[in-house]
């Protein structure tokens, strides 16, 4: 028998009774200031902070992935402000052109020079479309490499933050080697003699998340999502109709941060402030700093060739069968 979709509930409404409350808040802000006037909006506050926390507690996978795609959710760019200082973006692949919806550069992490690499989305509909929607080309993923090979000749330790839809599928770029491009990234991540730690900070979306993620240690945020294709695309290759079944997919291809992490795939999964990264992104990015430092620590504590023999060892290890023998 043919499995029923879940039920058409389970949408963007989820977040309805927060906007509520946020627009209450807004509205008594406006108005002139008074005692009564404050106790009400601390009172909100507090029943805000709640809700938040009730809500995004038990969010279904579908809803996660809403969440990971949330349109002012914290981008790499966001993360170089809060956390790198001096930051140095180089730009072009040395082959062909600039991706801009790559960023990488130099800069220092808590006084500590470092690289750092990550696709960038865009906000408003000019930066989007400029960005590509954070779906990188072949001469994106060259430059990462590019930027990779100088962090690894000067040792600097290299930080990662995924967010992407997946690589760009136009024409344009299967006719620039996209798949090679992301192939010899694989391969040169997994020859890297310095510290790697890669961060998916939203959408994990295929290779072309893949391309920057083969790290020493691989985060990711309480609510992104990580996978081999995207619930629609799943929904409309197994069912014929993603808009049907794009719930039921994500619940079936086991996406989010907790089945992730459960299954060995991901190193450690980083709390989010109430609500969603969204909602607090200088908080978020303090929240997502201690664990890079606690883990860069660790990994500077290596040699070189330690480091990459832990790194294999570590993705050799990945994926299990079961073999009955009758």
């Amino acid at each position: 028998m043919a499995r029923s979709p879940v039920a058409q509930t389970d949408d963007t409404r989820f977040e309805e009774p927060i906007l509520q409350i946020e627009r209450k808040i807004e509205e008594l802000s406006a108005y002139p200031a008074s005692d009564g006037t404050q106790r009400e909006i601390e009172r909100l506050k507090t029943s805000l902070q709640s809700l938040r926390e009730e809500i995004f507690g038990r969010l279904s996978p579908w809803q996660k992935t809403l969440v990971a795609r949330h349109q002012r959710r914290p981008y790499t760019l966001d993360y170089i402000r809060y956390l790198i200082e001096d930051f140095v973006e180089l730009h072009g692949d040395r082959g062909y052109g600039d991706d801009p919806a790559i960023v990488g550069g130099f800069g220092f992490f808590n006084g500590r020079a470092v690289c750092v690499i990550g696709h960038q989305k865009g906000r408003d509909t000019r930066e989007k479309v400029t960005r590509n929607f954070g779906m990188p080309r072949p001469e994106g993923y060259r430059k990462a490499r590019r930027v990779m090979d100088l962090a690894d000749r000067f040792g600097r330790p290299i930080l990662t933050f995924i967010d992407t839809p997946g690589a760009y599928p136009g024409i344009d770029a299967e006719e620039r080697g996209q798949a090679e491009a992301i192939a010899m990234n694989l391969h040169r991540m997994a020859r890297l003699r310095v510290p790697f730690i890669a961060t998916v900070t939203g959408e994990g979306g295929s290779g072309g998340a893949l391309a920057l993620a083969m790290g020493d240690y691989v985060n990711i945020l309480e609510h992104a999502v990580y996978s081999v294709i995207s619930p629609e695309g799943c929904a409309a290759i197994l069912w014929k109709d993603q808009e049907k079944w794009k719930q039921e997919a994500a619940r079936a291809m086991k996406i989010t941060a907790q089945d992730l992490h459960q299954m060995g795939l991901v190193d450690a999964i980083i709390p989010e402030v109430p609500g969603g990264a969204h909602t607090d992104a200088a908080m978020q990015a303090q929240m997502v700093s201690a664990l890079l430092e606690e883990q860069l620590s660790v990994l500077l504590s290596m040699g070189s060739e330690e480091r990459i023999e832990r790194r294999h060892a570590k993705y050799r290890a990945m994926g299990s069968f079961l073999e009955v023998v009758e």
